[in-house]
């Protein structure tokens, strides 16, 4: 693949399965460079693989069914605009919009007798984000900040726009459409839309929740007159990590804690369901120790509670083994189990789980799924694999009988590379898990090392677009998962828990050197290095502390541990869970202390908003190697955060792969990737 090519590039979200399992709608979502923005509509997909477009807005994403199969909704996000709830006929039909949230809408979920919805949606506070006409950004009042949480990656500043519960009801269908009022019918348009809940034919949604704290994951319990929903209510709330189920009456009164644990547990939950025999309540968390804060490597496990007594709380998943934290998402299957997708060696396995414990894998081996429906006995997911970056597939006999063919313009235009999986052992004998992928040819091709964030991350299964795009420029590919990723169980995870590029190092050099010696096609002089966020870090660790490589990309990097505290996101509490507080220790990890060992040429790359790995920490880093000489360049890309490579515009998308070739081109040259003067860079 090239760069220009990842327009190609259609993704599935989770699918929407009709109740009486007949048929299904995914939303199709692709980058699109006439747009600059990402488009994509709703597909019905019959189960005999027959598919239309349903609807044709420009970005219509997250379709669910009512219950009882009458009416589909979804989330429509105009070109610029916020994503608004709309609703359609399930046999297709004009949608009418149910929604009008000035900061548009987050989850929702339809009530069991199909005629209400409860939605989450931020809350701007008066005077800022547009609700002031001539008041922009940045003539807003000042802030005045008192907590460690107050910002987050993506989404700005947060206590100034909390996340409420509204409920609003399922639309009819067949009422008159609203019709603009002009002349002396306008006088009274504005008290008539008052005296019928509506304005501008939206109606008008009735808000639940009103505490300082973000409300999320709304699902009706089963018997639909009260919410469950996640939420930091306690005290505690600004100085831990822990977030608790809590339940409220649909007629008003004050919310119910459900996740009141006895003994020292303290959990970060996530998202709940009810089991469709409506005695079970089961929910995601991570167990955060005593302290709330202890995150590092905490795989997400299942629990479930009785419904009529809260605190009869079982775990149903072992945490040392199963992760269930990479796909949020629980899924009604019988009528007391459900189903979730389990994070494991580059996999993303679906489980039938039960409330006595009893659990099945309905799909293993090398794929990915990324949501899941089931109904009447049918189960049907998304799914990416190393040949397909979106489809849908039905689940036959523990094999996907797969629905639609979205990537095949990709593997039509591009050539796939195909991930060979591999293991090699590091110098204390721990084998490391990966992936390589060559490009055309006999070689000898230079090699790329390339690093995953995280760390608790892995690379898997999926179709991985930085893997093609740097095979089809004539480099091999290395991917691996070195101790401290995610998908080999929380030791493995752990591990590098105040010895961050220890063990991490050995095993990605382990792996380089595995690779080196079993394939003569991969040229042993010619190497580069490169990585994001973590992938960053250790980057910035290796070239330090390894001088093999002829050069390095260093992208959105936490360089500086200590800078990093306060000027990040989650720095208050990220830095001292992974290299903790002792200063000489800090030290020992903190890639700036040793920067003065590097000599190795290293671009680096950055977004201006990324409140992540803050863009002080790329500035200062450059800046230094600028200073003792080493070859650098700092590549800034102004509007996007943190996940520039996975959603950022896709215009920056392509030219941020065109100057990682560009560097790449200068030092390690390829018949596919040739040197050129003309586009070398401007040391």
């Amino acid at each position: 693949m090239k760069p220009d090519q990842i327009d190609l590039l259609t993704t599935l979200g989770a699918p929407a399965l009709h109740p009486d399992g007949s048929r299904l709608v995914v939303a199709a979502t692709r980058p699109d460079f006439r747009a600059d923005s990402y488009v994509g509509q709703l597909w019905e997909i019959t189960l005999d693989g027959g598919r239309r477009r349903l609807t044709r807005g420009f970005r219509d994403t997250d379709p669910r069914y009512s219950p009882d199969g009458s009416v589909l909704l979804f989330l429509r996000a105009a070109a610029g605009g916020k994503p608004q709830l709309f609703a359609a006929r399930a046999s297709g039909g004009e949608p009418v919009q149910v929604t009008d949230q000035p900061l548009g809408v987050g989850q929702f979920a339809i009530s069991p007798d199909s005629t209400l919805i409860v939605f989450a949606a931020r809350v701007p506070e008066p005077g800022r984000y547009g609700t002031v006409d001539g008041v922009t950004p940045g003539l807003e009042d000042a802030r005045l900040i008192t907590q460690n949480k107050y910002r987050m990656n993506g989404l700005g500043y947060t206590t100034d726009k909390r996340s409420q519960l509204f409920c609003v009801d399922v639309p009819d269908l067949d009422a008159e459409p609203f019709i603009e009022a002009v002349g002396r019918a306008a006088q009274d348009r504005q008290q008539g839309a008052a005296d019928n809940g509506e304005h501008d034919g939206v109606q008008r949604a009735r808000r639940l929740t009103s505490a300082d704290a973000d409300h999320l994951e709304p699902v009706f319990a089963a018997d639909g007159q009260r919410i469950v929903f996640t939420a930091s209510l306690g005290p505690d709330a600004d100085t831990t990590l822990v977030s608790d189920l809590h339940s409220m009456a649909l007629d008003g009164g004050a919310p119910r804690q459900l996740t009141n644990l006895a003994g020292d547990t303290l959990l970060g939950c996530g998202a709940a369901q009810p089991s469709r025999d409506g005695a079970w309540l089961f929910f995601l968390a991570s167990d955060l120790s005593p302290t709330g804060l202890d995150f590092v490597a905490r795989n997400t496990a299942l629990y479930v509670m009785r419904t009529d007594d809260p605190a009869s709380v079982t775990r149903l998943s072992d945490p040392e083994t199963v992760d269930i934290g990479d796909v949020q998402e629980i899924v009604p299957d019988g009528p007391d189990t459900v189903l979730v997708v389990n994070r494991a060696r580059g996999s993303g396995e679906l489980l039938r789980v039960g409330a006595t414990g009893k659990s099945e894998t309905l799909v293993e081996g090398p794929t990915v799924v990324t949501g899941a429906a089931t109904s009447e006995g049918t189960v049907v997911v998304s799914f990416t694999d190393p040949s397909t970056a979106g489809d849908a597939a039905v689940v036959e006999h523990g094999s996907l009988h797969v629905l639609t063919d979205f990537s095949a313009p990709l593997r039509r235009h591009t050539r796939v590379g195909e991930p060979q999986e591999r293991s090699y052992p590091a110098p204390d004998g721990t084998p490391v898990h990966g992936w390589v992928v060559l490009p055309e040819g006999q070689g000898p091709h230079p090699v790329l090392l390339v690093i995953h964030g995280g760390p608790f991350a892995q690379y898997g299964w999926g179709y991985f677009d930085e893997a093609q795009v740097y095979a089809a420029a004539g480099y091999a590919v290395l991917l691996c998962n070195p101790r401290g990723a995610a998908g080999y169980g929380q030791a493995h995870g752990r591990v590098i828990k105040e010895a961050m590029g220890t063990v991490d190092l050995d095993d990605v050099l382990a792996y380089l050197e595995g690779a080196l010696a079993e394939f003569g096609s991969m040229d042993h002089e010619r190497l580069g290095v490169m990585g994001g966020s973590y992938g960053g870090y250790l980057t910035a660790w290796t070239i330090a502390n390894d001088h093999r490589f002829r050069a390095a990309i260093v992208e959105r990097g936490y360089l500086d541990p200590p800078s990093f505290v306060g000027s990040s996101d989650i720095g208050w509490f990220f830095s001292e869970g992974y290299t903790g507080t002792d200063p000489a220790r800090v030290e020992e990890q903190n890639p700036f202390a040793k920067i003065g060992e590097v000599r190795t040429p290293a671009f680096v790359v950055h977004s201006e908003e990324d409140l992540r790995c803050p863009i002080e920490q790329a500035q200062r880093y450059y800046t230094a190697l600028k200073k003792q000489g080493v070859e650098t360049q700092l590549l800034v890309f102004p509007g996007e955060t943190h996940e520039l490579s996975r959603s950022g515009s896709p215009w920056h998308r392509r030219q941020r792969f065109e100057h990682i070739l560009r560097w790449w081109s200068t030092y390690l040259p390829t018949d596919a990737n040739p040197a050129d003067k003309d586009r070398s860079d401007a040391r």
